[in-house]
């Protein structure tokens, strides 16, 4: 083959798998600063497939961290400010066994006894927390992304002061907001301080 034409068929052949590789990046406003994550649709399709559809709907806009244990996770994707539960769509499959671990920076979902009850809450971890993962057989809680950028915002949520409101343990006393969650491609996701 003549190296010309084996130069041009290489590069035509990487743009072509180039798309198929291309990560899920998601921008998350918060009122404290912006958190900006990679989602790993290799590993949990079913799960990022289940994030992005939220995000993309907007539920995710204008809800809270509602629980925030420093050391170990902050939460939010549930509520609003006034800690209404939102109205969710159907539970996603539990895909924990897919070999990523619950490590500091990680997001994964919130669910309940069920491990199949995942709808969308989810957390991040701010510490490496292996009594979540999957492991013998017993599901655990599913990782499908990392921060990619702004563990310095999720460490300054991580500090808020929390009380008991309620029912619910760990919240904010001053509510974290999540303005807003932004999918796309890298490039395309500005990281701009909030207003």
């Amino acid at each position: 083959m003549k190296p010309k034409f084996k130069t041009v068929l290489t590069a035509l052949l990487l743009a072509v798998s180039l798309p198929s590789m291309a990560a899920t990046h998601v921008l998350m406003e918060t009122d404290m600063g912006n958190i900006r994550l990679v989602l790993d649709e290799s590993k949990a399709p079913k799960t990022v497939a289940n994030f992005v559809r939220y995000a993309r709907k907007g539920f995710y806009d204008d809800t809270v961290f509602h629980r925030v244990i420093d050391g170990f996770v902050i939460q939010g994707g549930g509520f609003t400010e006034d800690l209404v539960q939102k109205a969710t769509d159907k539970a996603v499959a539990n895909e924990s066994g897919n070999g990523l671990k619950n490590t500091a920076g990680t997001i994964a979902m919130a669910r309940t006894a069920d491990p199949d009850s995942a709808t969308s809450q989810f957390f991040i971890n701010l510490a490496d927390n292996a009594s979540l993962d999957y492991k013998n057989g017993q599901y655990g809680y599913t990782v499908f992304g990392r921060v990619e950028s702004g563990m310095d915002t999720v460490s300054k949520i991580a500090r808020v002061k929390t009380a008991t409101r309620g029912f619910y343990q760990n919240v904010p006393v001053q509510p974290v907001k999540i303005r807003r969650v932004v999918v796309g491609q890298l490039s395309l996701i500005p990281l701009s301080a909030p207003p």
